[in-house]
């Protein structure tokens, strides 16, 4: 009966956390345009920002249609996207290279490049190991292909005006971003 009773309350809770963020559905998975005015954009759909490397971003997320949040675990990011999949370097020299700006109306970041292009990375938060989802409009969490030991791997996150990279579990669903050398 017990087991039962733990196994009924953590559905529960399940359903009511996704209908919660439901309400945050107007999170959007593109990011406008390259620049201001609209340029900036290659064929492909990735943004020069003018980085020290030329390493070009893509500019929207990438879908997963086994996801309601478009979210992968690392393993399911590495082994779909391999060597487009951002390194921490490449994060952070985004980080480092670009001015930020947190976009309250968007629910996300504005990242200028040093040529005045840009990309958006919307705050759509993070996917927890059992079915909860977390911060969806205020935090943005996107996969690296940089691992950190067997069990975790390097992401960038943002929310209230900062930009970090961190390292933590790989189970751990997060948002993802590519990159073009």
């Amino acid at each position: 009966m017990k087991k039962v009773f733990k196994q009924l309350f953590f559905s529960v809770m399940c359903m009511m956390a996704l209908a919660t963020i439901a309400s945050c559905d107007n999170v959007s998975n593109s990011t406008g345009s390259g620049t201001p005015g609209g340029g900036g954009i290659t064929p492909e759909g990735y943004v020069d920002l003018g980085l020290p490397s030329g390493t070009l971003w893509k500019n929207q997320n990438e879908t997963n249609p086994n996801d309601s949040y478009d979210f992968y675990t690392y393993d399911e990011a590495v082994q779909q996207f391999g060597d487009q999949l951002p390194t921490k370097e490449q994060f952070k020299e985004l980080k480092e290279n670009c001015t930020y700006v947190w976009d309250e109306s968007a629910r996300g970041c504005w990242f200028y490049g040093p040529n005045g292009n840009r990309i958006f990375l919307p705050a759509a938060g993070y996917r927890y190991r059992y079915c909860n989802v977390g911060n969806v409009g205020s935090y943005g969490s996107y996969w690296s292909s940089t691992d950190h030991g067997s069990d975790y791997a390097w992401y960038l996150c943002f929310y209230s005006g900062r930009v970090v990279m961190y390292y933590y579990a790989r189970c751990i669903g997060r948002s993802v971003r590519l990159v073009q050398d």
